[in-house]
């Protein structure tokens, strides 16, 4: 409905031309003609946007004359697009109708141009409000894991990280704020992710390729922690929590506020978390007939960090900082040598981390705003053995982007990216089994998009000067041998070799320079009402990893003695030596196609991919063992236990490149039966194989589940049933997994208290107390899912 009020042609008539001003005034409702309060009206393109009253109204002046682009969202709606004719004078009225949405629909906050979920050409999901704080766990992986596309590679529950369409480690970018969180996670599994999810506001998972927007590093996707410490206002309100759960005596207690006064605001979070060993569902002991409890020994932790922040608001937009000091000790599972018990072994976590953001809204005739995010990272991990540090690593990060958006251009929105990033990451010890190493990264990208009637076409490019420094990479003499070849060899013998091999390892500097270049183009096409089509392309590029290059050493935490590309085995397989391939980039060729339904009772979202990588980096087993280079001799004696000959050997493990193909789906099906009742299906699959026939090693497996939901003005209440499929397609170095069925639920209440919301929450997770174990886990075997556990806990906004 558009027309020119009675008051505004009154106006008209009483002023001079000089001083209309170009307005636009309209409201917003719902489908049954009533107003939605608190909706987002956007300008796209000039960094424009207001809320609507209590009425649903809204109020733009000043805007450029002619056509301009509206953005219209509010929870539990789908979002609308719709062009609007900005008159030369005068105001103009309209009115929005947005339609429900059974699937929430939710900006990305951490790219350039816009992007929900169920608008983007490439699948996105986030995590946010009362389901993100409904599915938070202790580590990241964990917490993510019901999210369509997404596992974890759960490291006893302490070090878990998100795999996305089978994909992790250096492949997935994990990011706060679309800067990169900066630790060693992506180096090894037993590496736990700096970063919080109880204190964060939203979670955003970018499956496949992100590369255009974060880089090589995120050939696989990108898992971005939103949170609010550089606060871009300065109204007042909060969020605290208080939880405690059964199954590992967790006890959790974390706050957030935001307030400030006239231009400044000021942001201050914190949070302080403490578990036990975890309990395993009951299992036969294997010298008894009788069952037992079981726990997994190393999975405790202990973790708090504070974050201060505070930011100048102006007319224009905002600037702000804020400094983080994030700390977490957590057991290491599994981190034995040889036959002996697992012992006392934790990693002590300690990072400083200073961000910088700001936004700059500017009045010129090409640059619309600009988008400032910098970061600083101090990172260093201790493992402790025996009460003293074994091996230590650190990584110091300086990290800057800057994006321009530019004004409508034919209708094209978007602009420039400029990104540098340098990091220094070393590791020193009995387990540093990579060399200490500089990675700098410089990158140029570009992102356009545009509607065209009922489709909108999406493209953009990136290019990158990726250099990998090396000036001690190391190259031992190494004693790998096969089982069958060692048997009568003199223990003396042995022991006089091995100090000779440790004297002609060799020494050298490395240099290494990249050109990953990335293009990608899609688009999403209103096929008919309440639909859309997506369709994405990409090619990206990706240099390897400093740890899959020059890695040579003994890895506890994978159970394996590392060796990285930059080496080969000789011509009998007896020895390694440095590699005679070329060390080339990799190379991921993706598609993806998805089909949605975004309005009505019932919404879905389907979505299928095919990804082939060329030039692969993965690990393959060489059939020889290494000595770990631990001496627990001592320990032997003490406990009387009798040393095996292959105690202290590990299985090498050669980093090698091979072309492979990763294809499969993620489906979601929501039906909002009636107001307060709303029923969800999911399904994932992941197929990832060698193009010339073979297994990729822990891929996760087929995977379905549902979601019942009841929700009144008080009352939450959510049924979940997660069914895992057997996982029979291995590599010949891993075993089959059987399947297992997870039923979780939680009840929510809420309590108004004068200026609060107080929540009173009771969650089960694994009611049924099933023994399930992870096919995508290194530690499978030894560090199961945990038993049934009870949290209850309060929380309360303000």
């Amino acid at each position: 409905m558009n027309r020119i009020s009675p008051l505004a042609a009154l106006i008209s008539v009483l002023l001079p031309t000089s001083v209309l001003a170009q307005t636009i005034e309209g409201t917003v409702v719902n489908n049954n003609g009533l107003a939605v309060a608190g909706a987002k009206v956007e300008v796209e393109g000039v960094g424009v946007e207001t809320t609507t009253d209590k009425a649903g109204r809204f109020t733009f002046t000043d805007l450029v004359e002619g056509k301009n682009e509206l953005h219209i969202s509010s929870k539990g709606f789908a979002h609308l697009h719709q062009d609007i004719s900005v008159p030369a004078q005068g105001t103009k009225q309209v009115e929005f109708i947005l339609q429900r949405s059974p699937i929430e629909v939710i900006d990305v906050y951490a790219t350039p141009i816009h992007m929900s979920v169920m608008e983007s050409a490439s699948p996105v999901s986030v995590l946010t409000g009362e389901t993100l704080r409904r599915q938070q766990a202790s580590t990241l992986g964990d917490s993510l894991e019901k999210l369509p596309g997404v596992q974890s590679n759960f490291h006893g529950g302490v070090a878990s990280t998100p795999i996305i369409r089978g994909l992790s480690g250096p492949r997935v970018l994990i990011s706060q704020n679309g800067l990169d969180v900066s630790d060693v996670s992506r180096v090894g599994p037993d590496h736990s992710v700096a970063s919080e999810a109880s204190t964060a506001q939203q979670i955003e998972v970018l499956r496949g390729p992100a590369t255009l927007f974060y880089g090589s590093g995120a050939v696989g996707g990108v898992v971005n922690v939103v949170d609010g410490r550089v606060p871009t206002d300065n109204t007042t309100r909060g969020e605290w929590l208080l939880e405690t759960s059964s199954v590992d005596d967790k006890k959790l207690g974390s706050f957030n506020l935001t307030t400030g006064y006239e231009s400044f605001a000021f942001y201050a979070d914190g949070y302080w978390r403490e578990s036990n060993d975890y309990e395993v569902p009951v299992t036969p002991d294997i010298d008894s007939d009788e069952p037992q409890d079981h726990i997994v020994k190393n999975s405790a932790e202990k973790s708090d960090g504070i974050t201060l922040g505070t930011s100048y608001l102006f007319d224009q937009g905002y600037v702000g900082v804020a400094v983080e000091q994030f700390n977490r000790e957590y057991g290491i599972p599994g981190h034995s040598h040889g036959d002996s018990e697992d012992e006392n072994v934790y990693a002590d976590l300690e990072q400083t981390r200073v961000q910088l953001l700001g936004e700059l809204n500017v009045d010129s005739k090409w640059i619309s705003k600009i988008n400032l995010r910098g970061g600083f990272t101090d990172y260093e991990h201790a493992e402790i053995e025996e009460g003293a540090v074994g091996t230590l690593f650190e990584n110091e990060t300086h990290e800057i982007k800057l994006d321009f958006i530019h004004n409508p251009i034919a209708d094209w929105n978007g602009g420039i990216s400029f990104h540098y990033k340098n990091s220094d990451v070393a590791a020193q010890g009995e387990e540093a089994f990579t060399p200490p190493s500089e990675a700098q990264t410089i990158a140029l990208a570009i992102m356009e998009e545009k509607h065209f009637g009922d489709v909108l076409l999406q493209f953009g490019g990136r290019i990158e000067r990726v250099t990998i420094d090396a000036s001690n990479v190391l190259l031992p003499t190494l004693d790998a041998h096969g089982h069958d070849e060692e048997e009568g060899e003199d223990e003396h013998d042995h022991d006089h070799d091995h100090e000779e091999e440790t004297e002609l390892t060799r020494v050298f500097a490395l240099d290494h320079e990249f050109t990953p270049v990335s293009l990608s183009a899609g688009l999403v096409w209103d096929f008919t009402s309440g639909y859309n089509l997506g369709l994405s392309i990409s090619r990206s590029e990706r240099a390897p990893s400093a740890a899959e290059l020059l890695s040579f050493g003994a890895h506890i935490g994978t159970g394996t003695y590392e060796v990285g590309a930059l080496f080969a085995l000789d011509d009998d397989g007896s020895s390694i030596g440095l590699t005679e391939e070329n060390i080339d980039l990799e190379t991921a060729n993706n598609i993806d196609l998805t089909l949605r339904k975004t309005q009505g009772d019932i919404g879905f979202v389907f979505n299928a991919f095919y990804n082939q990588v060329d030039n692969y980096y993965y690990q393959t087993a060489t059939g020889l063992f290494a000595e770990s280079g631990h001496d627990h001799e001592h320990e032997h004696e003490e406990s009387g236990v009798e040393e095996d000959e292959h105690s202290d050997e590990l299985p090498v493990y050669l980093f090698q490149t091979d072309d492979v193909i990763l294809h499969g789906f993620e489906a979601q099906i929501a039906w909002q039966a009636t107001d307060t009742f709303k029923a969800t299906l999911f399904s994932d699959y992941v197929r990832a194989r060698l193009k010339d026939g073979g297994d990729l090693p822990r891929t996760p497996p087929l995977r379905f589940g549902t979601q019942f939901s009841y929700e009144t003005a008080h009352l939450s209440a959510h049924l979940d049933i997660t069914r895992y499929q057997e996982q029979d397609r291995v590599s010949s170095d891993e075993t089959a997994t059987d399947g297992y069925t997870l039923v979780d639920a939680s009840v929510s209440y809420d309590l108004p208290v004068s200026n609060q919301d107080i929540a009173v929450f009771l969650k089960g997770n694994n009611l049924t107390d099933t023994e399930a174990r992870v096919h995508t886990s290194f530690l499978k075997d030894i560090a199961p899912r945990p038993g049934r556990n009870i949290s209850i806990g309060v929380r309360g906004n303000f």
